[in-house]
């Protein structure tokens, strides 16, 4: 069993029976109201928020998954997925660390307008980012920006566990200033023998020393300072053109990708940008009758577009986040009929055979009744 297993199994951390004072567990998919605890500044533009369960639940998630929010702004209904940056050793406070975005309507809000005391809702943790499940003692964390998030909850929880690994945790930013977490990094290698951190800056800023590499991570500098990256497992998570860079070197390096993990879907881009779907000629379109089944309204729909898609544009209101199969958000009982769902692990077989789907990857092969 490796380390990671361990926080999904019972113990003092994860035993439900000692949680009796406090409250339930909190699983996934399940929607809860959280209250705003804190809210730190971790740089100029990145502030990690702090939350608990309103009734106490402690929140049972593996390091590297996300939690999606459910916000009123401006009087409209948005989710939006957000990787949890606390360890799930601490479950009855958990934080999400966001950068805000020029123009993002959640991240400039979650900035300017939540505070100590706020209540939320949000949806219990997902994700299939995690280390849980690939038994490794040598691990090589890879991120740039905000992206350090869900590897800063992987280093956290093997700290908290004391673990027996060796991790080295790269970390590139535009200059000093932009580096996230840097103080507590900082600590963290003193204090944990098998931790070595290594910050890359494109450039100083307002630095007037810096001993670290400069530039951007390429693979003479990763041979330089990690030279046995290809022994190692590795998770990376950042902005899409730095998580397509890091392949390419890997590539370069004849790296085994059996022991390559990334976060599959920059949450980032999602959270502000809406994906626009492709339309299929119109001799290669089915059509198809969408009823839902609360309110009684019946749509039709071409069979190359999402149920997601069609739904909203035929006026339901569907919370949705990700777009891309990944954070449940959608999650809704197919009462009637047949879709074809291509999900990225945003679903488990348990609630597939309940019956469940995630409208925005499943597209229609028969007429259908969901559960709206």
């Amino acid at each position: 069993m490796t380390t990671y297993e361990k926080l999904t199994r019972p113990s003092r951390f994860t035993d439900p029976a000692t949680w009796g004072a406090f409250g339930s567990q909190w699983h996934s998919g399940e929607q809860k109201t959280l209250q705003c605890c804190s809210v730190r500044q971790e740089t100029h533009d990145v502030k990690t928020f702090t939350f608990q369960c309103a009734d106490f639940s402690a929140l049972s998630f593996e390091p590297g998954q996300f939690i999606t929010l459910s916000l009123v702004i401006n009087g409209q209904a948005i989710a939006r997925c957000y990787t949890l940056s606390s360890s799930p050793t601490r479950p009855f406070a958990f934080s999400i660390t966001v950068k805000r975005v020029p123009g993002g309507v959640v991240s400039n809000w979650l900035h300017d307008q939540l505070k100590p005391g706020d209540n939320l809702k949000a949806s219990g943790p997902a994700g299939s980012f995690t280390p849980v499940g690939h038994p490794a003692a040598k691990l090589l964390y890879l991120c740039a920006g905000s992206g350090v998030t869900p590897l800063m909850s992987m280093t956290r929880a093997a700290c908290d566990m004391v673990a027996n690994l060796d991790i080295v945790f790269v970390h590139s930013a535009r200059t000093p200033a932009d580096i996230i977490f840097h103080g507590e990094l900082t600590r963290m290698q003193a204090d944990m023998p098998g931790l070595r951190v290594i910050d890359i800056c494109e450039g100083l800023g307002d630095a007037s020393h810096w001993q670290q590499p400069m530039g951007r991570l390429d693979l003479p500098l990763l041979s330089q300072h990690v030279p046995d990256f290809k022994e190692r497992e590795i998770f990376t998570c950042g902005p899409q053109g730095y998580m397509e860079a890091v392949k390419a070197l890997l590539r370069e390096a004849a790296f085994d990708f059996a022991h390559y993990h990334q976060e599959s879907f920059d949450i980032a881009v999602l959270n502000e940008e809406p994906l626009i779907e492709q339309a299929a000629p119109l001799d290669q379109q089915s059509v198809f009758t969408v009823t839902l089944a609360r309110s009684g309204k019946t749509f039709s729909m071409p069979g190359h577009q999402t149920v997601l898609s069609a739904a909203k544009k035929a006026g339901a209101i569907v919370p949705s986040s990700c777009s891309q199969g990944v954070c449940g958000t959608c999650k809704t009982a197919l009462l009637e009929g047949t879709v074809d769902m291509n999900h990225n692990g945003g679903i488990r077989q348990r609630e597939i055979d309940k019956g469940l789907r995630l409208l925005c990857c499943s597209k229609p092969t028969s007429n259908l009744v969901i559960d709206r």
